[in-house]
């Protein structure tokens, strides 16, 4: 008898390794594009939308002027776009700002609440629908366009939208 268990037979093509394959021009030319997109900060960031620095636009509200208004009374905004709507109360009493249907079209990164020098007192993280900003003071509200359309609900109250303070903000 034998002692030593049989064991099967490799075959030769399974001990040989296959011949290494020739790049061809066209993949080589491939790895060095990819190389070089990836080696480019400003390259990758371009689809980045956490790498976006903010386009500021500022919109007065002055709910003691006579009449009551928002200046400008017309925004134009770009979907994919982050801005940092800048909403700035020179009266001297509280104002709001809302929009519901603005509000549905945009992702808010962060809304900045703003003392009278222009520091940050306090970041606000989360959807956003109304905001009252004190006398003198301002806020930033971070946002990014998802979806375009023509919102004519930008207002403060109802009283004063009565009296004709109205504005409407466009996302193209």
């Amino acid at each position: 008898m034998n002692p030593r268990p049989l064991m099967p037979q490799a075959s030769a093509r399974l001990l040989t390794t296959p011949a290494p394959r020739r790049r061809t021009r066209f993949s080589r030319h491939l790895l060095g594009l990819c190389a070089v997109l990836f080696a480019l900060p400003a390259a990758r960031a371009a689809g980045d939308l956490t790498r976006q620095e903010p386009v500021a636009v500022t919109l007065q509200i002055g709910c003691d002027a006579t009449p009551p208004r928002f200046s400008p009374d017309t925004l134009t905004l770009e979907s994919g776009k982050l801005y940092a709507l800048r909403l700035h109360n020179s009266g001297s009493k509280p104002c709001y700002f809302g929009s519901q249907s603005l509000a549905d079209a945009v992702y808010t990164r962060k809304v900045v609440a703003l003392d009278a020098t222009g520091r940050t007192v306090a970041e606000v993280y989360g959807p956003i629908r109304r905001i009252e900003i004190a006398a003198g003071h301002a806020v930033e509200w971070w946002i990014l366009p998802v979806r375009t359309g023509r919102f004519e609900d930008v207002m403060s109250t109802r009283a004063l939208t009565e009296a004709g303070m109205k504005a409407v903000i466009e996302v193209k």
